[in-house]
């Protein structure tokens, strides 16, 4: 029996669809093989919103075809769309699968290993594992949404995945049901512009509106809620998320910026005031979720007071982590034009906010030392690996629930690099 292995790069979106072609490919009948050096067939599916993400996937690419010279690479994703011949170079790479593909990727693949001939699509959490094959994920992911209708003078996403389309609010639901009734406690639900969901469809649909019916499915422990724009966050979503028990506290808010002028030049209009009235508001109505944020140092233009202004407001927001990104320009975008920040610079302000961003991370942690939290079974090694609703994952000796169950975990420890705990009851 053939084998596969699945490399992501880059976001959530990528992560749900490789957790959708993996249960096609168990279905048509490949092996899962977690190493990639051990893989007859290793799919990546590639990211290219920095140039590190496209040096990232190369680098990838490089070594496993020196590791496992006789495997067969497919790669997708956005690099595929947006450069296919600089993958195209790579000798082992059998096959290039632009975006504008994927939904066609399965049978491509099984086809490529002789296991093709009948109808192997299949949309997530309608194909479960085989008896005997681990699951992909401890944690279900689901894509309800693509592409984005925003026009950000630093992103190339538009580009390479396309307008927003919804997945159906019939569809999610039945493949919300598929994967409960699987034994999945946790369902992440994925989009490029999650905000978005149901702009496209007729009659027009909402995330508070799908969150709605899927809240009540027979069986579903809890819903995790990937990256939301603040500009497409309303006070009735903040009410509904914040608190909810059938929603994990934790809420990744986009902010790229917090000085006026710097978000009118990257196209963000809402100000570093929206931003603040939605992370206070979420606060106040749950006081111990998690706060993250997405943040760019070193847009064109960004002045030594525009990263004071940053540094500033994320020091005194509710802000519990923030993923810190040196602007990178991307071809056929307007800011990619314009003169650049030097690289020196750019490091010297993200070092300084991902310091920040450690400190935080470590007191919201240690704030929680001696309580108890719900937590999913992600993973084992020499721990059990457990991952709190409110995104802090915790290392327990022991644990006699298996993957993919909720227990209920009381924080014995925090370091700067762990937080460890026991398991209290399943």
């Amino acid at each position: 029996m053939p084998s596969f292995s699945i490399q992501n790069f880059g976001c959530r979106v990528n992560q749900a669809e490789a957790f959708a072609w993996a249960e096609a490919f168990r279905k048509g009948g490949l092996r899962q093989e977690d190493d990639a050096a051990r893989s007859d067939l290793v799919l990546v599916n590639s990211c290219t919103l920095t140039g590190r993400a496209d040096r990232d996937v190369r680098k990838f690419i490089r070594k496993i075809s020196r590791r496992n010279p006789e495997a067969k690479l497919i790669v997708t994703g956005c690099y595929a769309e947006r450069a296919p011949e600089e993958i195209e170079r790579f000798p082992q790479v059998r096959l290039v699968v632009p975006n504008s593909e994927k939904s066609g990727l399965p049978e491509k693949v099984l086809a490529l290993v002789g296991m093709g001939g009948s109808d192997k699509r299949a949309e997530p959490g309608t194909a479960g594992p085989a008896d005997g094959v681990p699951f992909f994920r401890s944690r279900a992911l689901l894509k309800v949404q693509d592409g984005c209708d925003n026009r950000c003078t630093f992103c190339v996403i538009p580009n390479v995945r396309g307008k927003s389309a919804s997945l159906g609010e019939d569809d999610v639901l039945a493949c919300v049901r598929n994967l409960a009734r699987a034994g999945y406690r946790e369902i992440v639900l994925a989009g490029i512009h999650l905000s978005s969901y149901g702009v496209d469809l007729g009659p027009r649909g909402s995330l508070l509106g799908l969150l709605r019916v899927i809240e009540k499915v027979e069986g579903l422990g809890r819903v995790r809620l990937s990256s939301l724009d603040p500009r497409r966050t309303d006070g009735a979503l903040v009410a509904h998320i914040a608190g909810n028990p059938k929603v994990c506290q934790h809420f990744h808010l986009s902010l790229q910026h917090a000085s006026e002028r710097v978000l009118e030049k990257m196209g963000r209009p809402a100000g570093p005031e929206v931003y603040r009235s939605i992370l206070s508001d979420l606060r106040g109505r749950s006081p111990e979720a998690s706060l993250g944020a997405d943040v760019i140092v070193g847009f064109p233009g960004e002045t030594d007071d525009d990263f004071a202004l940053l540094e500033e407001f994320l020091l005194g927001s509710p802000l519990t982590y923030f993923h810190v990104f040196s602007y990178s320009p991307r071809e056929g975008t307007p800011a990619a034009a314009r003169p650049q920040i030097p690289e020196r610079i750019k490091k010297e302000r993200s070092v300084a906010l991902r310091k920040l961003s450690a400190e935080k991370n470590l007191r919201f942690r240690a704030s929680f030392l001696g309580g108890e939290l719900e937590a999913v079974v992600i993973g084992r090694r020499d721990f059990t690996e457990l991952l709190t609703g409110n995104y802090i994952k915790v290392l327990v000796p022991s644990c006699p629930a298996p993957r993919r169950e909720i227990v209920r975990v009381h924080i014995t420890r925090v370091s700067p690099c762990s937080t460890e705990g026991e398991v209290v009851s399943t």
